[in-house]
């Protein structure tokens, strides 16, 4: 099979394009990523870690994390967190951003989620199907609140450049596990509290500490908030006081 992983516009027999599933490789080597959809709200929780050295495998020890952003505002009313390659999603963020600019002067009006989300795919899915160049070895979640419905979204793109819409989703490390866990533990319309505290106890079944976890929330106001490393506190401790009564 080697011999077709070569060029990116060229079929495997089992009907792969191997790039494009070697992308998808990057991505699950990602950091663990999640996005819950509430009644009137949206989260998404990732597990923030210091860049890994590709040789030995150790944390950069001097590196300052507040540099290392996984979530990223793209417009006043979509944000989107991603795993797999940093540089990748970074381009596509921007991308997004002046995709957004250029819907409200040409438009006159506000881009949806749903067209962003689809913008993302459309740049990733080009990727699939030219000489020269590689697939984007990143997936997104991308969060907004659609002003028809009056809801909020939570949609995922990926390298292959397909898009869906998800109450609950997982990328990146781990991400059959926090998925099994979200399929089982999810519920439809959730308040705010309840969203987050499902946000944490996802991401506690994959990261090492709580203190690599953060959570953003957008609310029916557009804006997306980070929650205070205090509040995720507080609920790591009642979580792991549930735990051990029971």
């Amino acid at each position: 099979m080697s011999k077709y992983d070569k060029a990116l516009t060229v079929f495997a027999p089992d009907g792969n394009l191997s790039q494009v599933q070697y992308a998808f490789e990057a991505v699950e080597k990602g950091t663990s990523t999640i996005g819950i959809r509430g009644k009137d709200c949206v989260v998404l929780g990732v597990e923030k870690k210091s860049e890994v050295s590709s040789k030995n495998k150790s944390k950069y020890k001097l590196q300052d994390p507040r540099t290392i952003k996984k979530i990223l505002p793209i417009d006043e009313h979509v944000s989107l967190t991603f795993a797999g390659l940093q540089a990748d999603a970074r381009i596509l963020a921007n991308r997004a951003r002046l995709e957004c600019q250029s819907y409200r002067y040409n438009m006159e009006d506000v881009p949806t989620v749903d067209y962003i989300a689809k913008f993302i795919a459309r740049i990733q899915q080009k990727y699939t199907q030219r000489n020269s160049v590689r697939p984007f070895g990143v997936s997104c979640l991308v969060i907004g609140y659609d002003e028809e419905e009056k809801a909020p979204r939570l949609l995922l793109t990926e390298p292959s450049g397909a898009h869906s819409s998800w109450k609950a989703h997982a990328i990146g490390r781990n991400s059959k596990s926090l998925k099994t866990y979200l399929e089982n533990n999810y519920e439809a319309d959730l308040d705010e509290d309840k969203v987050i505290r499902l946000a944490v106890e996802t991401l506690l079944e994959s990261v090492e500490s709580e203190k690599h976890i953060e959570i953003a929330i957008m609310r029916g106001d557009h804006k997306t908030d980070k929650i205070d490393s205090e509040v995720i506190d507080r609920i790591v401790e009642e979580i792991k006081k549930e735990r051990e009564e029971n």
